[in-house]
Formats: C-alpha cells, sequence, structure tokens
C-alpha cells in the first residue's frame, strides 16, 4: 500500500474522501455508473453497524421478512405524490426472458407500494393488528452525481414498514424509532445528530410527516442520515386496504415506514472521524479493534507466539483482533496501513519487549503510544476502547458546535452559507416561496426544529412559526 500523502482535509476536502474510500480499500469503482463495490473491511464495518440495530429492531417487537426486488410500475403509480417524487430517480425492466413485458417492472426504489399491496391482502380485522415488519436489502436511486457510500446509484438499507389501528399508534412507532437511529449514531457511530420534521417540499412522497437525523460533515455540509416518516392512512387509501374495527365499521390503517440505517452511513463516519492521516474508526463498529504488528520477528519464534497468545488472550474478553504477520511487509508499512484504514488500537511486540514482557500501544485517535505490561492488557485495552469511543463523540460535539450560527436574517448569512457551508439556525414563517430563496445558496431547510427562538422568518417579515436548519447538502 502506498505512503503517497493524502489531499489535505481541510482544503481539498472532497479529494482527501475520495481517496480515503479507495486507499483503504472500503470500495471500488463498478462498471455500471454510479455504483460501487462494497469491499469486505466496509462491508465488516456496515454488518457491525446493521447487527446493532437489527438486534434492537427485533428488540422492540418487529420481525424481519423479504420482498421482491421487482415492483410492477402500476404499484409505483397508485400514490400520486409517491410516483412524482421518485420518477425522475427509477431504474424500470421493459424486457425479460427474451420478450417485452406486458407492465414494465420498476427496480425497487423502496417498498412501501407492495409491502402495502400484501398488507391490504394480510389485514382484514383489528386483530391483525399491528404488524410490524423489516427488510435489509439494496435498492435503486439512479444517482447523476455519485459519491461513494454518499450517493450511489445502488445503496444497502434496512426498512421497517408497520400498520396500526390508531394514528397515534403510528406516530409512536415512528417517533420511536428515530430515537433507536439517534441512539445508534451517538452511541455507536460518536456522530452528533441534530433531528427534527422535514419541511413539506422535503419529506418522504406520500408522507404526513417525515422525522429525520442529521448530522454535518467536516466540510461544513449537511448528511441526512436517516428518516422515519408516519404515512398514516394515504397509503392504506391507495391500496384499498381496510379492516373491520373493535365497533364492526371498515376503517383504513395508520401506516409508518422508517429507513435509518444505509450505507450511507459509513461515509458519515468517515466524513465525520477520519484526519490527514485516513479513516478514525469508532471502536464499537470497527471490523478490526485491536491489530497486532510483530517486529523482528519470525514465524514460530517465541514473539510470534507470545503475540499469537495475546491475541487469543483478547478475543476471549470479545475484542475483535487481527494479527498482522504477512512477511512480505515490513513493519513500518503496516503501521501506516493500519493507520489508514483506522484500527483503534495497534500493538507492537518485538524481542526488547518480550524480554520485559511489554507491548508497545499505539492509539489511533491521538497517534500516542504507550508502553503497557503484557498482565495488564486484559484490564488496558478495553478501557482504552472505551475512551477512544467517548472521546471521538465529545470531538464531533465540539466540532458541530462551532459550525453552528444563530443568525436571524438570510441577508446577514447567506454569503458566509453559501462560501463556508455551515450551518445556520433562523426563524421561518414555512412559506415555500421563504424556502425556495435558499437555492440561490444551494442550500435547504434540514429540519424544522422544535424550538422557536427567533421571532421572524429568515427571508420575510413574517412571524416565525418554526425554528429551523439550514444548511447545504449532500
Amino acid at each position: 500500500m502506498s505512503n503517497q500523502k493524502l489531499p489535505d482535509i481541510k482544503t481539498n476536502f472532497s479529494d482527501w474522501y475520495n481517496e480515503i474510500v479507495f486507499k483503504a480499500e472500503l470500495a471500488d469503482h463498478a462498471p455500471v455508473r454510479g455504483c460501487i463495490v462494497v469491499r469486505p473491511y466496509a462491508w465488516a464495518l456496515w454488518e457491525n453497524i446493521k447487527n446493532v440495530l437489527d438486534a434492537r429492531i427485533k428488540a422492540t417487537g418487529h420481525e424481519n421478512c423479504a420482498f421482491p426486488l421487482l415492483i410492477p410500475e402500476s404499484f409505483i403509480k397508485r400514490e400520486a405524490k409517491h410516483i412524482e417524487g421518485f420518477s425522475p430517480e427509477l431504474a424500470v425492466v421493459t424486457h425479460a426472458g427474451g420478450k417485452k413485458l406486458e407492465e414494465p417492472l420498476v427496480v425497487r426504489p423502496t417498498s412501501e407500494t407492495i409491502i402495502h399491496y400484501m398488507f391490504a391482502q394480510w389485514i382484514k380485522s383489528w386483530r391483525d393488528l399491528p404488524i410490524k415488519v423489516n427488510q435489509w436489502c439494496s435498492v435503486v436511486r439512479w444517482e447523476m452525481r455519485a459519491r461513494p457510500f454518499l450517493r450511489t446509484s445502488e445503496f444497502y438499507w434496512q426498512e421497517g414498514h408497520t400498520a396500526h389501528a390508531t394514528y397515534q399508534e403510528a406516530q409512536a412507532e415512528a417517533q420511536m424509532m428515530m430515537q433507536e437511529y439517534i441512539n445508534l449514531a451517538q452511541n455507536y457511530l460518536a456522530i452528533p445528530v441534530i433531528t427534527g420534521r422535514k419541511s413539506e417540499s422535503e419529506k418522504f412522497a406520500g408522507a404526513d410527516i417525515t422525522y429525520t437525523y442529521e448530522s454535518f460533515m467536516q466540510d461544513g455540509k449537511a448528511l441526512q442520515m436517516g428518516t422515519s416518516h408516519l404515512l398514516s392512512q394515504n397509503f392504506a387509501v391507495s391500496f384499498e386496504m381496510q379492516f373491520q374495527d373493535q365497533n364492526g365499521k371498515l376503517a383504513y390503517p395508520h401506516l409508518t415506514s422508517w429507513c435509518g440505517a444505509t450505507t450511507r452511513l459509513i461515509g458519515a463516519i468517515i466524513a465525520v472521524h477520519g484526519d490527514q492521516h485516513g479513516l478514525v474508526l469508532p471502536p464499537k463498529v470497527a471490523p478490526i479493534q485491536v491489530v497486532i504488528v510483530p517486529v523482528a520477528a519470525q514465524p514460530g519464534d517465541l514473539v510470534f507466539l507470545k503475540a499469537l497468545e495475546i491475541k487469543t488472550n483478547l478475543e476471549k474478553v470479545g475484542i475483535l483482533v487481527k494479527f498482522d504477520d504477512r512477511e512480505h511487509i515490513r513493519p513500518g508499512a503496516k503501521f501506516y496501513e493500519w493507520e489508514l484504514k483506522g484500527v483503534p488500537l495497534r500493538l507492537e511486540i518485538g524481542p526488547k519487549d518480550l524480554a520485559l514482557n511489554q507491548v508497545v500501544v499505539a492509539e489511533r485517535l491521538d497517534s500516542t503510544k504507550q508502553v503497557v505490561l503484557i498482565a495488564d492488557l486484559l484490564a488496558t485495552i478495553p478501557a482504552k476502547l472505551q475512551a477512544m469511543q467517548d472521546e471521538m463523540l465529545v470531538r464531533a460535539q465540539t466540532r458541530l458546535a462551532g459550525m453552528w450560527n444563530k443568525i436571524a436574517k438570510l441577508t446577514d448569512f447567506g454569503t458566509k452559507l453559501a462560501q463556508d457551508n455551515g450551518l445556520y439556525q433562523a426563524g421561518w414563517c414555512l412559506s415555500q416561496d421563504c424556502e425556495l430563496k435558499l437555492k440561490e445558496h444551494k442550500a435547504t431547510v434540514r429540519c424544522l426544529l422544535a424550538t422557536t427562538e427567533f421571532t421572524t422568518c429568515f427571508a420575510c417579515d413574517l412571524p416565525s412559526k418554526n425554528d429551523i436548519v439550514i444548511g447545504k447538502a449532500y
């Protein structure tokens, strides 16, 4: 692996990001425009994220299932706002088996329509409710300006879908899952987030309310990390989904869908935590938490055997360990590689260390080194991993706070927003005419906050109805 210097993260963030993705062997170019090949290291990171959330999805009463990749085009068209919102992004199959299809099939952009078609077959009585399902799959949304993990035509995610007897139950469901996503981001990915509702123009096509959790990357741009939608009865009506309620009357169920974990989270980890030396991975989701690099050692000698013993003992307490015994690569090159790949801790052990019953522990976050007795490793390593996890969140919170500007009027912050990015809290009258003025600065309303610090709209003199967060997005 080349030791070539990375682009400057502060002055050339975009090139830095792209170099990291490919040099750290997270992804490779695919022969299909807008797509990437997710390499094993990134897939292991994705699996760790997936496993955390999947356990919570099941613990909150949902069941995993699988629905078809191909969806009849007529299903997509049933909900008017849905087709209007997704039409530009659809990939459509018109021929199969050597023949033109009687009805084109849409490659899954999201599964509301086909799942709701099935819900309509399954829900007949109030006793059939609630239905709470989730699937892990890939979706396709044709992307004209792709960026690895952050925006690709095909990406991987989970999508939960539920049906409830009442509006209140559905709203509680959508809000509960948003809390699960916030927990994932902050307590596992060490990424602080801003939460709120999407504006009418930015919400999911066909939803009553879209809840979102957003973060800002080191370049000051916003990233929508995931959403939870209160669909209510819109899709239920479109799919003639009726049931007999407890009073014997026909009613439409209230629906939710939530898609808060996608491979976009890998991009968020890169862009929030990375530094000039490469990735910095949160220990709780890192594919490798500790890498052991033997120095001046040969296979089978005492140093190698001691390194293997350390590996085994660390694994017994649940640490993910890699023993780098590659003979054709010098230790210095290994150090560079594992630093680039963001492994939280590196243990170096050579003949002198073995004689003193110690190892050198290199910490990725600050590039510091400490001598630790081998006998103390089982207590020291878990503590260091937790400390790194905690410190990463604190640093990201500090960085986010430094980007947060509270300025009342677009005329006062528009130029700064256009030039320097960052996030801006202001008031809004909820008029779409005012919202459209943000496009001149290539910005959008990221979310509506629950606060009302500002009294007037950012773009006009009407009273503010809600504080908002404004930013430029990926």
